[in-house]
């Protein structure tokens, strides 16, 4: 997989892939940009979430019309020294449906132990978290 990305000026670039879609990229005022695009950080966090979610969506497709919604919130820990990488990272799954919590987690297990190429090459330490239909449910494993 090759992806492509261009400067735009200041601290702004342009990420393509070959789907063929891209993504803006912008530092914060901090470190001289304009905020006009995610962050390299805030795209690594939303590329953890968005290959969970479409493992999860994947491992439960026989039970995604009892799926109502499915929202991931990504919170990552960094330390403070540079580089200031991931050292945690909470995975809040949020699903509302009529579907057992155990199927939920067995596949929140599956898409992060065996399948999610992004957790896979992640060194931060990953900890999921269900809320189904507003109740925390504690992990089962």
């Amino acid at each position: 997989m090759k992806v492509t990305t261009v400067w735009n000026g200041k601290r702004k670039f342009t990420s393509t892939g070959p789907s063929g879609y891209s993504v803006n990229q912008d530092a914060t005022d901090k470190y001289g940009g304009d905020g006009q695009g995610m962050t390299p950080m805030e795209l690594l966090l939303a590329g953890l979430g968005g290959c969970m979610g479409i493992d999860i969506t994947m491992i439960l497709n026989h039970f995604l019309g009892d799926i109502e919604s499915i929202e991931i919130e990504a919170d990552g820990i960094r330390t403070e020294s540079m580089p200031t990488a991931f050292t945690e990272i909470d995975l809040i799954f949020h699903v509302k449906g009529n579907i057992p919590d155990y199927r939920v987690w067995k596949a929140i297990h599956m898409a992060e132990e065996k399948y999610c190429a992004v957790s896979a090459s992640l060194k931060a330490e990953i900890r999921p978290h269900l809320v189904l239909n507003g109740v925390q449910v504690p992990d089962p494993a």
